[in-house]
């Protein structure tokens, strides 16, 4: 007998899938760790994929639901990839400084009036 239900493990893949997705972003864009977020999204998309799996035993239409979030994973998965590769798994040093207002400017403080 099964621990948990097909039901109780599509909601627990869901949650784990939600938690992955909501963390790739700040590991990409925020911390600059491609090879940890290229992990994440890997992750990701296995976690989907027997989401997928684990949904067909319940619902197959809920299954196939998923296809169309696990060819972008899939996608994503190669963007990710490809920009770290391609900036040798390093984006510190690829930052460029924000520059500030320029300075001739003419700025309207319409509270000042």
């Amino acid at each position: 007998m099964p621990l948990l239900t097909p039901s109780q493990q599509g909601a627990t893949l869901y949650t784990i899938q939600l938690v992955l997705n909501l963390v790739w972003m700040p590991l990409f864009f925020s911390m600059k760790r491609p090879i940890a977020a290229t992990v994440d999204i890997v992750a990701l998309t296995g976690v989907t994929g027997y989401l997928a799996y684990i949904w067909g035993q319940v619902d197959e239409v809920a299954a196939w639901t998923l296809a169309p979030y696990l060819g972008w994973l899939s996608f994503a998965t190669y963007l990710s990839a490809g920009c770290g590769y391609l900036n040798n798994w390093d984006f510190a040093s690829k930052e460029r400084p924000i520059a500030d207002k320029p300075k001739d400017t003419k700025f309207v403080d319409e509270k000042k009036e």
